[in-house]
């Protein structure tokens, strides 16, 4: 199995690491972006989305956080973990000059790789991408093929357009083509209200959305046909909760068996492709505290759908408690080790 799941390691498939400044991108800039960045005052913004640089988004036991120190303090070692997934969320994702997002996504993806990676085996990576262009994104994914740390794609959640529009193709098609995963991670670039009756006044409205945001994008990409057309491709819902999914199955599964006129290359019901394409991250957990409504959730949602996370260092996430019945040994098997190992092929290989 696996090489026997590569020994039983241990997989946290969610840790944040943070850019403090564009500034720092400049030694992995050509030239030309050099000068457009500094002359522009582009170099003292923090395009970060990453809410580390925040002292009330961070947990007080882990103020400090977002060096690589302190993650290996307080993100690595207390959970015995052997590999963890560095997701970085940066706002060249919502710059609207195209140019512009791939130079700095690609200078990006060269300080993880350079400032992180090359620094502790135990991590790795998501490359980063322009999604405003998805030619340039994939050659962007391409660039990082050969490199085995890069284990998936990172999209945030809302954008310009629906994940699932054939304009995004490219973007799957490359990511199939090398073994990436592609992670949606909760987030916005702000193009559009989160809610389709305008804008909300107030933080707990926004992230209450994000939910609802997450179930579009991914009725987007199954009724577009997105896993059809790549059929080896796994998506992973980051940062999404988990309490949404099986209402909003058994409501499409409906939906579908009088609609499927409307999208012929759908053959299967929704929730079946989901079962097999799509796995969401653990934390931060929308579900309730009594044990035995968690064992059922999770036997709605499935098992295997299920990856272990930390969601370091955010104020949300559950610290120690990070995973419901965790004293149960086979389902923290299959969330730390199984499930991530048959989630990103890169894995088992690098």
């Amino acid at each position: 199995m696996l090489q026997s799941l590569v020994s039983e390691k241990k997989i946290d498939c969610d840790v944040h690491v943070t850019l403090p400044t564009t500034a720092k991108l400049l030694p992995y800039l050509s030239e030309y972006w050099r000068e457009q960045v500094t002359s522009r005052g582009i170099d003292r913004l923090e395009l970060t989305s990453d809410l580390s640089n925040i002292p009330a988004a961070v947990r007080p036991d882990w103020k400090g956080a977002g060096d690589l120190d302190a993650i290996r303090a307080q993100a690595l070692d207390p959970f015995g973990t052997d590999i963890a997934i560095c997701n970085c969320l940066y706002g060249a994702q919502a710059v609207y000059n195209h140019d512009l997002a791939a130079a700095l996504c690609g200078a990006m993806n060269d300080w993880l790789a350079e400032e992180w990676l090359g620094k502790d085996e135990r991590l790795r990576g998501s490359v980063i991408v322009p999604w405003q262009h998805p030619e340039a994104a994939a050659r962007e994914i391409e660039r990082w093929a050969s490199d085995r740390r890069f284990v998936q794609v990172q999209l945030m959640l809302m954008g310009e357009m629906p994940l699932g529009r054939r304009a995004m193709w490219p973007i799957y098609a490359a990511a199939e083509a090398h073994g990436f995963a592609v992670a949606v991670h909760a987030g916005t670039a702000y193009r559009f209200a989160p809610w389709t009756n305008g804008w909300p006044s107030f933080h707990i409205e926004d992230q209450a959305a994000l939910s609802v945001g997450f179930q579009t994008q991914l009725l987007s990409m199954i009724a577009e046909g997105v896993f059809e057309q790549h059929p080896k491709l796994k998506v992973v819902l980051t940062d999404s909760g988990v309490t949404w999914l099986p209402a909003f199955l058994w409501r499409i599964d409906k939906l579908w068996r009088g609609l499927r006129m409307e999208v012929p290359w759908l053959k299967r019901p929704p929730s079946e492709v989901v079962s097999q394409h799509v796995r969401m991250t653990l934390q931060p957990f929308d579900g309730p505290k009594d044990t035995e409504l968690i064992a059922g959730l999770i036997e709605q949602i499935g098992e295997h759908m299920l990856l272990f996370s930390t969601d370091y260092p955010r104020w949300n996430f559950d610290g120690t408690d990070a995973v419901p019945l965790r004293d149960r040994p086979e389902l923290m098997r299959k969330l730390r080790t199984e499930n991530p190992f048959e989630t990103y092929v890169r894995l088992r290989e690098g």
